[in-house]
């Protein structure tokens, strides 16, 4: 196997996959929790949206269109970064709309209360 962005520099792959991809991940991750729905929906999502950054090394940068561990390394990525904000969004979530019912405690985890005494 060769390596994944061999055609180009470190600081054209953060840009593009780190600042573009991560960027356009941490929104659509937020927007799919922000909507109720599932988390498969990121998982689906985000690997579409690595299609599209894998795109932006081409047609930018000329790398390798046909390269499947420079769209998974993309992929992975963006999965990552979309779950993250997911997490983070739906622990928001469920702390503001219901704090009868939940707390939050910490940025990606919440609890049910207790019974008040």
């Amino acid at each position: 196997m060769t390596e994944p962005y061999a055609a180009e520099t470190w600081l054209q792959v953060v840009m593009v996959t780190g600042v573009i991809g991560g960027g356009a991940a941490l929104l659509a991750g937020r927007a799919v929790a922000s909507t109720w729905r599932p988390y498969w929906y990121v998982i689906a999502y985000m690997f579409l949206l690595g299609a599209g950054v894998h795109f932006l090394h081409f047609a930018l940068f000329a790398g390798d269109i046909l390269s499947l561990p420079s769209y998974l390394a993309d992929a992975a990525y963006v999965v990552a970064v979309g779950s993250i904000a997911f997490r983070m969004t739906r622990a928001r979530q469920l702390a503001r709309q219901y704090p009868w019912l939940y707390e939050r405690t910490g940025p990606f985890t919440w609890r049910e209360r207790g019974p008040q005494a």
